[in-house]
C-alpha cells in the first residue's frame, strides 16, 4: 500500500476542471454520430447490499477526503468519463454516484459491521454539466472476500434512475473468478472494464456511460 501527499482542495478543483474540459468531446463518440448508429447502452448490474443507508455529510467528488480527514491508504485514482444518451448527446443534469469499499475491504454500511475507515468518504456524487463529464478522485478499487475489485455506479436524472452498474479493473486476476463479471459476457466486460493507467497525478481510468434518457 502506498501513501500519498494530498494536494490542496483548490488545486484539485482547478485540475479537475481542466481534465473535464478535455473529455467533453470524446473521440469514441465520433464514428457512431457520423454514421447515425445508436450507441450501445452501458450494461446494468446489481446495486449490491452496501448502498449507503445514510449518506455521509461530505458527498463531493473527492472520496479520499472526508470532511477534514484525509485517507492515505491504497493507490489514488481518478475515475472519469462522459454521460451520453444512445445518440451520443451528453445528458446535462444527470447525477452520477459512486460508492466502494476502503482499502481493507469495508463499506460505510451497518451491514458491513461499521469497520470502514472514517477518513475514507466511500461515496461521491456529481451533477454533470452540458458536456456530460464527470470525475471522481478515489482509490483504485480494492478486493474483498468473494469479489474482484470494483466500484459501484448509479446514474439518475431528476427522479428517474437511468443506470446502476459496476466498474472493473482491466487485467485484475480476480475478474475471471468473479461471478458478476463473468456473467457480463465479452461485450459487457469490455464496456465496464478499463485499465487504471499511471499518470502525473495518480492512476486514471476512463469509463464512458451510455444511458437511455
Amino acid at each position: 500500500m502506498t501513501a500519498h501527499r494530498l494536494p490542496s482542495r483548490r488545486s484539485l478543483l482547478v485540475r479537475g476542471a481542466g481534465v473535464i474540459a478535455a473529455t467533453a468531446a470524446p473521440a469514441w463518440l465520433t464514428p457512431a454520430l457520423a454514421q447515425g448508429t445508436p450507441l450501445r447502452p452501458t450494461p446494468g448490474q446489481t446495486e449490491g447490499p452496501f448502498y449507503p443507508v445514510t449518506l455521509p455529510a461530505d458527498t463531493d467528488f473527492d472520496l479520499l477526503r472526508n470532511g477534514a480527514a484525509s485517507y492515505r491508504k491504497g493507490e489514488m485514482a481518478w475515475v472519469q468519463g462522459v454521460v451520453t444518451d444512445t445518440r451520443g448527446v451528453p445528458v446535462s443534469g444527470a447525477v452520477v454516484e459512486i460508492w466502494q469499499c476502503d482499502q481493507d475491504g469495508h463499506y460505510h454500511h451497518p451491514g458491513d459491521g461499521g469497520k470502514a475507515d472514517p477518513s475514507f468518504q466511500g461515496f461521491g456524487r456529481i451533477t454533470v454539466g452540458k458536456d456530460g463529464a464527470y470525475r471522481f478522485r478515489t482509490l483504485r478499487p480494492a478486493p474483498y472476500s468473494g469479489r474482484t475489485p470494483h466500484i459501484h455506479v448509479k446514474v439518475r436524472l431528476d427522479r428517474q434512475e437511468l443506470l446502476t452498474t459496476q466498474f472493473y479493473v482491466a487485467g485484475d486476476p480476480g475478474n475471471a473468478r468473479d461471478g458478476l463479471w463473468r456473467r457480463l459476457g465479452e461485450q459487457g466486460q469490455a464496456a465496464l472494464t478499463r485499465p487504471f493507467v499511471p499518470g502525473a497525478d495518480g492512476l486514471r481510468a476512463e469509463f464512458p456511460l451510455v444511458v437511455q434518457a
